[in-house]
């Protein structure tokens, strides 16, 4: 059983790729992945010698590359994970969002129309829904309302991959997940890019107030809940996938201020980025009742892991921030404290 995984060097798709290698023996997963900024060889390094494992470094929206590859490998399925991914950069430039998130799906697409793929599996973000109010969750009949230039990208690739399913009648399936954390997550995204920033007794930069909410998944429960939907879900429909761990920012910060042993010092407020959602919440009973599928990894458990993990490897850490990370780092956050805020004790 041959699967194409996109996006396979990023954070939550070399996760997968373990994922898969570990749980399906039969499996032979081939890594579709250009290695941008955020897609790092070295994450699956030590799957060098493995024969089920293979890395092809080419562009989900190049067409001829795609096609020669769908051609040479026969996949059974499809796992697509390739994705420009950080809201604040698609803030800077929503280009390469355009080209990878909605272009890079299509050709994918049509590729699996053509050689006719069994399982396509889109995996995406309780982002599309847009932003809550203070009570109530996402379901999968929320009406998509995107805000930002990611978030919309997003939302116009499950369009399509909807679409597919019901034009031509392929086995397309749509994942919406909460925000993950774990290792092996490029230091832009919140959790790793501040227990960075701790372990090096810098500061870390909240946005606003801090009092924005988001739903917390480990990736290992979220990977757990991909292969549930490849192995079982219904095609055409589309399953949430959340950790049912609502934090606002602030009191996710505190947190890691506490594991890494500094005082609350360590906080300086930046203003607030453009569009931000205040709050996210996934219902995910549906993958529950459906599939089996829960998410089991406790949070406080979760997070004291992942803050071990990156404090275990910082070459890995160090590798990344510096070069062009940092040049992204000091164009985001450098001298943007917020107006009539201060550093909180």
């Amino acid at each position: 059983m041959r699967i194409l995984i996109t996006g396979g060097c990023g954070f939550i798709g070399s996760n997968l790729v373990r994922y898969l290698l570990h749980h399906e023996p039969a499996a032979h997963v081939v890594n579709l992945d250009l290695l941008t900024y955020a897609g790092n060889a070295s994450n699956l390094a030590d799957l060098a010698g493995d024969s089920r494992y293979e890395l092809v470094r080419a562009d989900v929206a190049d067409r001829d590359a795609v096609r020669e590859l769908f051609r040479g490998r026969k996949f059974d399925s499809v796992l697509h994970l390739a994705a420009e991914s950080h809201v604040d950069r698609s803030i800077h430039d929503s280009t390469p969002f355009i080209r990878t998130n909605v272009v890079g799906t299509q050709v994918l697409l049509d590729a699996a129309k053509e050689f006719g793929i069994r399982r396509f599996v889109q995996v995406s973000t309780d982002e599309v829904y847009g932003s809550l109010g203070p009570s109530g969750l996402f379901t999968e009949t929320t009406p998509l309302c995107p805000s930002s230039p990611y978030s919309a990208s997003k939302a116009a690739a499950d369009l399509l991959v909807g679409a597919y399913h019901h034009t031509f009648g392929m086995p397309t399936l749509i994942t919406r997940c909460s925000n993950n954390y774990g290792p092996y997550q490029f230091p832009e995204k919140l959790i790793p890019l501040f227990i960075s920033n701790l372990l090096r007794g810098e500061q870390v930069p909240v946005y606003g107030d801090g009092l924005n909410v988001r739903d917390w998944i480990h990736v290992e429960d979220h990977c757990a809940g991909i292969v549930a939907v490849w192995r079982s879900g219904r095609p055409g429909e589309v399953y949430n996938l959340g950790g049912r761990c609502e934090k606002t920012n602030l009191a996710l910060t505190h947190e890691l201020i506490a594991l890494a042993g500094r005082t609350f010092a360590a906080i300086r407020y930046v203003a607030d980025r453009p569009g931000h959602d205040r709050r996210y919440a996934i219902d995910c009973s549906k993958a529950e009742q459906e599939l089996g599928w829960t998410p089991k990894v406790d949070f406080s458990v979760g997070l004291r892991e992942t803050f071990d993990w990156y404090r275990a490897h910082p070459a890995w850490v160090e590798s990344i921030r510096n070069g062009e990370y940092r040049s992204y780092y000091e164009r985001q956050y450098g001298g943007k404290t917020a107006a009539n805020t201060s550093v909180s004790e």
